[in-house]
């Protein structure tokens, strides 16, 4: 249950910056640094690992987890902040990748590009202009066909800037990575439904020891 709230955590944080490029074209730098060297990390120790070996590192995912896992008509305040859209975002990052993983020539494709990209990394930082729009075609190339596309919204003029897509579909290949993760560790969609309770108790028992 540990390693299945880490990463759903990381899912959420994911779209919450997703939101956040698209909304106001800023970004946490080092969120979207832990984020993007999670795609790069193939062979953890452990799950923790994906993400920099640091609970701080998903605080936010973990919070936001908390939030929109919550029960409403118990939790007035709580009812406030749930956001549909990050929502659908969670839900569509976790719909994609269950069909990525029925595609074993996509899957085959996506390991040896991700492989290609951590080449780079001895020449580019993980947030410069040229991995950010590898991750972006590896996103473009081979999980938009799965299905239908993540629709992002936000404001116009700064979904136009190329920079932004780069970093947007940068962010959710990471989102898949932490969806492949997730269901590696036992995470299934009827789980979020029946064991609500036990990832927010969870969650919380994380965001104790930070």
């Amino acid at each position: 249950m540990k390693d299945q709230t880490i990463t759903l955590a990381a899912i959420c944080q994911t779209a919450h910056l997703v939101q956040q490029v698209s909304r106001t074209g800023q970004i946490d730098e080092d969120a979207l640094k832990v984020l993007l060297n999670s795609i790069t990390i193939t062979s953890p120790e452990n799950t923790l690992a994906v993400y920099g070996g640091k609970l701080e590192n998903i605080k936010q995912g973990l919070e936001l987890l908390i939030i929109h896992l919550g029960n409403s008509s118990s939790n007035h305040a709580n009812s406030k902040v749930k956001d549909p859209e990050l929502i659908r975002y969670i839900i569509n990052l976790i719909n994609l990748e269950r069909k990525l993983i029925k595609q074993p020539k996509q899957l085959a494709q996506l390991s040896k590009r991700i492989d290609d990209s951590k080449r780079q990394l001895e020449h580019y930082s993980i947030t410069s202009e040229t991995l950010m729009s590898n991750f972006a075609s590896i996103y473009s190339d081979i999980i938009s066909p799965l299905g239908a596309r993540i629709q992002v919204t936000g404001e116009p003029n700064i979904l136009k800037q190329t920079v932004n897509q780069y970093k947007i579909r940068a962010l959710l290949l990471a989102g898949i990575r932490s969806a492949v993760l997730w269901r590696q560790v036992g995470g299934k969609r009827r789980n979020i439904l029946f064991s609500r309770g036990k990832i927010i108790k969870t969650a919380q028992q994380l965001l104790n020891t930070i």
